[in-house]
């Protein structure tokens, strides 16, 4: 299961998350973001409990996409203590993503 990451939410859920984190920043307009939805989303179910996996619309909150520096989507990034560790650009295979999670 995925979470809509907001900036009145991310505090909570991703700068305080004790596991780690995958945001995938995307828009609806974003044909390669729908493209890696399903791979993130079976991602999601495969690591439920381990990893936390939430969606940045950048359109909806821009000032999230500008605090990262998201200049294309989509962007998986992945955050441990609330820092981001590894981001990855474009449409990348689930074993790249799983790369970046290990």
């Amino acid at each position: 299961m995925t979470t809509e990451i907001t900036s009145s939410n991310f505090n909570q859920e991703v700068a305080a998350s004790k596991t780690p984190v995958l945001l995938d920043f995307w828009a609806s307009w974003c044909g390669p973001c729908r493209m890696i939805s399903p791979v993130v989303e079976s991602l999601a179910e495969k690591y439920d409990g381990k990893v936390k996996f939430g969606k940045v619309n950048v359109d909806e909150q821009p000032e999230l996409a500008m605090k990262y520096g998201i200049q294309s989507i989509p962007t998986l990034m992945v955050f441990r203590d609330g820092a981001p560790v590894n981001k990855s650009i474009g449409v990348v295979p689930s074993e790249q993503i799983e790369a970046m999670l290990n």
